[in-house]
Formats: structure tokens, sequence, C-alpha cells
């Protein structure tokens, strides 16, 4: 038994109660001719990439509550352990071993060094020129000392020690705090002065072998000859130092302010830090400084 043909079709077959779909498109259409809607980056993604001076307080709290510290910088320290990746072979091991095949070192045991976190350092210039930028800074050095031994400071013309402080569970309470802590804020600037105090003090033994990251504009009012010689002890110390610049990623920029050009010698990174996106970078940098 056959059943009918169903109406209209081309060719005689198919069934009565299927219809074809209707035609939405002509296949000739070229694709220059077809729409696609555009990506646009969601409200954080562009807030990230706007400068301080154009974000207000809370969307300053908003990102910064965000930033995040995925890895940390390590160092190689002078213990092994045994693993098949090393490229030392242990004796004592290997030798234990071939105790089973007729003292034949059949099977090699390979060491490998032991890593561990390497210290950081942080020191935020709070000064008039740095006024728009010290409250992000702060949530970059909160977001490092929440996570391991990290050492965290404030400067303008007096040094204050912040670890503690920055190390409240909540963000916007945290720096809160510290903005009460500092009781210097906003005023001059004497970097100098306060690498010299912080390498005097008993926190001086915390920057030896760490990654010391100063964020200032650097403007300065003690001499540069002066900032030139502390930094030179800091360089003999420390084990790199980043220096994070908010006016670096401007185009054009040439570090001739006085105190910036007498650091800049004695640094290893000079970085853009003028958006919540270069935080991020410079939160990346940090965690690649690794001993090989």
């Amino acid at each position: 038994m056959s059943l009918p043909a169903a109406e209209g079709s081309p060719d005689g077959g198919g069934l009565p109660w299927a219809t074809l779909p209707p035609v939405v498109a002509d296949a000739a259409e070229s694709a220059a001719e077809r729409s696609v809607p555009e990506r646009r980056p969601s409200a954080l993604a562009a807030l990230a990439g706007r400068p301080f001076e154009e974000l207000d307080p809370a969307q300053v709290a908003l990102l910064g509550e965000r930033l995040r510290v995925a890895d940390w910088p390590t160092r190689r320290t002078r213990r092994s352990r045994l693993g098949a990746a090393g490229r030392r072979i242990a004796l004592r091991p290997t030798l234990t071993r071939a105790r089973r095949t007729g003292w034949e070192p059949v099977a090699l045991v390979r060491s490998r060094p032991v890593r561990r976190p390497r210290r950081v350092v942080l020191l935020c210039d709070v000064s008039q020129s740095m006024q728009a930028q010290a409250t992000a800074y702060l949530h970059l050095m909160r977001a490092f000392a929440t996570v391991a031994d990290a050492e965290v400071f404030a400067f303008a013309t007096t040094l204050t020690r912040l670890t503690v402080v920055l190390r409240h569970t909540s963000a916007v309470a945290a720096v809160a705090r510290a903005g009460e802590v500092v009781t210097d804020r906003f005023g001059g600037t004497r970097i100098a002065t306060n690498l010299r105090a912080l390498l005097a003090s008993h926190h001086g033994n915390a920057v030896r072998g760490a990654v010391v990251v100063i964020g200032s504009d650097g403007w300065d009012s003690d001499p540069p000859a002066e900032l030139a010689a502390v930094m030179a002890r800091l360089r003999r110390r420390a084990y790199r130092i980043i220096w994070m610049n908010p006016r670096a990623g401007t185009p054009g920029f040439a570090p001739q302010v006085g105190a910036m050009a007498a650091a800049l010698p004695f640094c290893d990174r000079l970085l853009p830090a003028g958006t919540f996106h270069d935080l991020a970078q410079v939160a990346t940098e940090i965690a690649g400084c690794a001993a090989a």
C-alpha cells in the first residue's frame, strides 16, 4: 500500500504533512552584506584600561577587589629532593637501589633542587603628585600582602609599614585603614630618605634577596645624587628592582626627571602603571622573577 504523493512537491515524493522551511536568505547574497554583531568588552574590562584620574572611588574599589596574584616568584634553595625530572644523580639512593641488582646501577635515581617562595617588598609613593594613583597602588600591595610573605610600605616624607594593615579580608576596609595610618599622605616626597630608613631599620633584612617594587612618578625633593647612592646599596642587597611609573606609558615619555634618571640605572625593569590593566601586568612581571 502506497501513500499519496505530497501536493506541490516538485518530484512527487515526500510525506503529505512535511513542508519545506521558508527561505530566509538568498543564496547569492554576498558575505559582505551580512551583518555580524560587534563584540564589546565588559564594563570591568573597559574600566581597567582607563587612567586612574578618570575613575571615581567606587570604580577604583571595584577594580581593586578583583586584583589577584595567581603566581608567586620562587627561589632555588640548597636543599634537594628526589624527582624523575631532576638533572643531578642522587648518589646514595642510586647505590641503595643497586644492591638489588648485584651493585650494578641499572636504575639511576635523580634529584632536583627545592624551590621556596621569594620575598617581595613593595613601596608606594603616596605624595601629592601620586594622589590619583595611591589608592590603586594600595590595592595592588594588598593583593600581594594577603597571598604570601610580602612586606609593603608607603612613603611620602616618612616611611610607614602597612603589612599588617593591608592583610584585612576586605579590600575597602584595608585601604581605608591604610589611609588613616599614613599621616603624611598627599604631602611632599623624599624617596632617598625613606629608602635609606628602610635599609637602616630591622626590616632591611627583608630586602635581602627579595624582589623590590617601587611605585612612584620620580618626583623627589632629595638630591638625585643621594637617591643614586641609596639605590646602589639597594641594588647590592635585592634580587630584582622593578620601578612602576604611572607616566611611563604616556607616548613620548622619557625618564628625564632628576630622581628618575638617577634611579633608572639600578632598576631591572621600568614598567608603566597608569591603569589597572598595567597593574595586572606588573603582578605578572613580579611572578616571573624566578631564579634559574
